[in-house]
Parts: structure tokens; C-alpha cells; sequence
């Protein structure tokens, strides 16, 4: 008997093994990471949404509104700050500029104590397992380039040989035809970068980031981008003459009318938004190259899309031809997320989201573990419904270059109110005004409405010391000690 149940086990355990293997009800697998394709655009502000309240013009992104209608569609996305460096630090960190330190460009990052702490984006990933690249212009002074598998850094354009092209062309501040072949220029080799590692072969899960430079000026692209908008037929954005009228100096200190004055005397206006617009629509194209590439590669059905603008940027509204403002223009910002097997195709989120929210929202999706750093929320409800309930607000911090005060704006589903930081302040019923022309923080009808727009600003971190080639490395100086000094020197 013992002889014939050693016979039969060995048996019994084929047959085992043969059902396990055979049997469609086998044991759950573990999950699949999803790969990430990171795409990021400098300057690109949130014309190309077809908002008559922002412009009514035609913005030629076929790509850009493609992806957008395969995924959702955040139409309110807003930067934690309205310059390059320290929206693209708050966005790679997932900590605040309110708790950073960091409101402006050329700061000492290396100082802040929170981002000490803080575990950058690509590093997470890595740490869990993926490979991670990066094309172009993605972070901007914080400096986490150790830290990729794989680079290509990002540089500028050489300037054509008879730069300046425009007759106020000074410095970045320029537009017309590039002397470089398409594929010479840097943002299609960063696309080029970006479709080569979609077509190889990937043994884990990866994480691609690529960043291009359009629509940051100088707006010099190819001709036929240029072509693409006759002058006769560009639209010019509505404005109002006397609109800085009602703002404080503060306000005023942060738009910059000589420039639009240069440009209207020069009679430049049609020209200088050709620049912009065609350098929109040539990073548009290499978008399109790499979402082109993604969908011929095996990894389409299993890579989250995320595409973002660190901020927006104004084209005269204002009087102002730049970001760094805290007004509508620079802090509306573009924000696109398609996930296989979640979202679905035409949906448009209404909802206040931040650009903080995106590394809480990857972590999420991807099933990494959370981190304590993160002031921004993951967006992932608002992907499965995206009308789903979300009373966050929006809000963005900056900080005087030279003054070196700290500005906030709080942005709420009807109004706007900002506080600089020497006590000017702004109010905006966007419902009623969506261009922001009317500053209604005199009007008591308000009042209420205003206090409670004030009780949900943060408390700000110091500004961290300017990082400056040649000079002294110093803090910059907050009211206090500003006040000191001056008693000191009366005595």
C-alpha cells in the first residue's frame, strides 16, 4: 500500500501543476507598473483652449487638443509660481514655494530645508524600480541631473547670424525665421531623444520626461510655422487701455509697459504674436512626433501621458510681454493626463487643480508609496469623474526680484483676490470680469467675500538667498531687518 501511494504522488502533482497552468482560474498576478511619458512646455500659456475670454483667436496645436481629447482636459490648472525655476521646483519636489523658500528664479536652492528633505520625483521612480530619462528642459535650478539613467541636457538655439530680426529685438526678446534646419533644433532633438527610448525594448517600467523650450522666447522657428499665420488674419487679444489704472504699485512693478509701448510704437504687435504663435505650433509638432511614436510602440496600452506648462504668459495683456505676474495670464497654466484603462476619451475637468498635484497623482497611479512632502492632492478622483466634488483652491506665490517681497494670489471658482507683499492688494469677481480689468477691493459689496479669500492664504516661508555668478551669497534681507536698518541709521 505505501508502495503504490508513492507511485501515485509524483502523479498526483503532474496533474496538479497540468490544471494550475491550464486552468483559466489561476492565481492573481501581481500588477503591471504603468510607464510615465512626462512631456513639459516652457512658456506655453492657455490660448490654444479656445476660450473667448482669453483669445479668440486661431492657435494651430492639432496634437496637443488631440491628446486632450484622449484623456481629461484640465481647464483650470494653475502654477505654484509664475516663473520657470520655481514652478518647475514645486512640480519635481512636490513641496510648495509657500514652504520652499524658493518663489523665484536664481535662488540658492540648495538652502531650503524642506527640499533637503524632500525626495525629488525621478528619484522616487527610480528608487522603485523604473528607468528614468529626460530630454530637454525639465527641471530649472533644481538640480537633480545626477540622478537619471540617461540625459540629454537642455541648451538654447544658437540666435541666426543677423539677429536681432525684429527692430526692438534686444537680447531674448526677439521673433522671425531660424537659420537652423528643423532637425537641427534642440526641441526636435529632445522629441528624437523621447521617440528613441519609446521604440527600444524596456526590461522594467519607465519613466521618459521631455521638456521643450517653445514657446520661451526668442520665438525664432522655420519659416513654415511663420507662414502659417498671416498677418491680415492674426486676432489681437482684447485689452483695455487704462487697465493698470486700478492696481497697486506693487502690481504695476511686476508688469513691464515699456515693453508693449516699444512694441506698439514699432507697429510690431501682428509680428511679434506671429513668433509666439508659430513657435507654439512648431512644439506642437514635436509633440506630436512623440505621442506619434507612443502609439506605434507596444507600450501604448500600459504609459500614462502627462503633459504640462510651468505657467502661462502674458502677450500684452496688461501691457505686460512676459510671465512673473500674478494675474490670470501668467498663473493659468495647461495640464492634460491620459491613463489607460482609467480615463476616458473628451472629458474636461472644470475643477481648480495645481501643477503640485501631478507628483501626488503619479505616486498614485503608479502604486508608489506616499510621500509627507506633498502639499498638492493626487488628482485621481477627478480622473475617474472629473465632475466629481473639489473645493480646493488655486493658489500661486512669487517674489519681488528686487524688493524682495513675497506675493500671493488665491484663485476660487468665481474670484481672484491677490495680496503683495507690502499690503497692495487686488479682488476679481471672474464670473463677472474674466479679464480681470475692474479691481473691486475697495467695493464693500465684497467684504466678506474678500476676508474669506484672505483666511486661505498660507503662511509664507523667508525667500532663500539669491544664487548670483560673482557676488556674495547672502539672505536677503525680510522687513525686519529692513526696518532695523533704517532705525539704526537715524540714530
Amino acid at each position: 500500500m505505501k508502495r503504490n501511494r508513492r507511485k501515485l504522488y509524483p502523479k498526483l502533482t503532474l496533474l496538479v501543476a497540468l490544471f494550475v497552468l491550464l486552468s483559466p482560474f489561476q492565481l492573481p498576478q501581481a500588477k503591471e507598473r504603468p510607464n510615465v511619458l512626462f512631456l513639459c512646455i516652457d512658456d506655453l500659456n492657455t490660448w490654444l483652449l479656445s476660450d473667448p475670454a482669453r483669445y479668440t483667436g486661431k492657435v494651430i496645436a492639432p496634437s496637443i487638443l488631440k491628446l486632450a481629447s484622449e484623456g481629461v482636459l484640465f481647464k483650470k490648472a494653475y502654477t505654484a509660481s509664475p516663473k520657470c525655476s520655481p514652478s518647475r521646483t514645486a512640480v519635481l519636489s512636490g513641496v510648495a514655494p509657500w514652504k520652499s523658500g524658493i518663489y523665484q528664479n536664481a535662488q540658492n536652492i540648495s538652502e531650503s530645508p524642506a527640499l533637503k528633505k524632500a525626495i525629488p520625483l525621478p528619484l522616487h521612480f527610480k528608487n522603485q524600480g523604473y528607468s528614468i530619462v529626460s530630454a530637454g528642459k525639465v527641471s530649472h535650478g533644481y538640480d537633480i541631473r545626477h540622478l537619471w539613467d540617461k540625459r540629454l541636457p537642455h541648451k538654447r538655439d544658437p540666435a541666426p547670424p543677423n539677429a536681432p530680426l525684429s527692430p526692438i529685438g534686444r537680447g531674448e526678446k526677439d521673433w522671425g525665421t531660424t537659420h537652423l534646419k528643423e532637425s537641427e533644433m534642440n526641441d526636435s532633438k529632445y522629441a528624437d531623444f523621447a521617440i528613441t527610448e519609446l521604440k527600444r525594448k524596456h526590461d522594467k517600467p519607465f519613466f521618459i520626461a521631455c521638456g521643450l523650450f517653445h514657446p520661451h522666447y526668442p520665438w525664432y522657428v522655420p519659416q513654415k510655422y511663420l507662414d502659417l499665420y498671416p498677418l491680415d488674419k492674426i486676432v489681437l487679444p482684447k485689452l483695455k487701455e487704462d487697465d493698470l489704472e486700478d492696481i497697486p504699485e506693487e502690481g504695476i512693478g511686476l508688469a513691464n509697459p515699456s515693453t508693449h509701448e516699444k512694441i506698439i510704437r514699432a507697429k510690431e504687435y501682428k509680428k511679434a504674436l506671429q513668433g509666439y504663435l508659430a513657435s507654439t505650433t512648431y512644439a506642437d509638432a514635436q509633440i506630436g512626433r512623440i505621442l506619434a511614436a507612443l502609439e506605434e510602440s507596444p507600450h501604448k496600452e500600459n504609459t500614462i501621458v502627462i503633459f504640462w506648462s510651468d505657467h502661462g504668459f502674458h502677450l500684452g495683456e496688461k501691457k505686460h510681454w512676459a510671465k512673473s505676474t500674478l494675474w490670470e495670464e501668467a498663473t493659468h497654466s495647461n495640464l492634460i493626463v491620459k491613463v489607460p484603462g482609467l480615463t476616458q476619451p473628451k472629458q474636461v475637468c472644470n475643477r481648480l487643480v495645481s501643477l503640485l498635484d501631478i507628483y501626488p497623482t503619479l505616486v498614485e497611479l503608479c502604486d508608489l508609496p506616499s510621500l509627507s512632502q506633498f502639499d498638492g492632492n493626487s488628482l485621481v478622483p477627478l480622473l475617474k469623474d472629473p465632475i466629481a466634488t473639489w473645493d480646493k483652491p488655486a493658489i500661486t506665490g512669487f517674489l519681488d526680484m528686487w524688493k524682495l517681497d513675497v506675493h500671493l494670489t488665491v484663485r476660487t471658482e468665481n474670484f481672484r483676490y491677490i495680496r503683495y507683499g507690502r499690503g497692495g492688494q487686488e479682488f476679481y469677481h471672474r464670473k463677472n470680469d474674466p479679464h480681470e480689468w475692474v479691481n473691486q477691493i475697495d467695493n464693500p459689496k465684497y467684504k466678506i467675500e474678500i476676508q474669506r479669500h484672505i483666511d486661505l492664504l498660507p503662511k509664507t516661508a523667508e525667500p532663500l538667498p539669491y544664487k548670483k555668478r560673482g557676488e556674495r551669497k547672502s539672505k536677503p534681507k525680510t522687513k525686519k531687518t529692513r526696518s532695523k536698518k533704517k532705525a539704526t541709521s537715524k540714530n
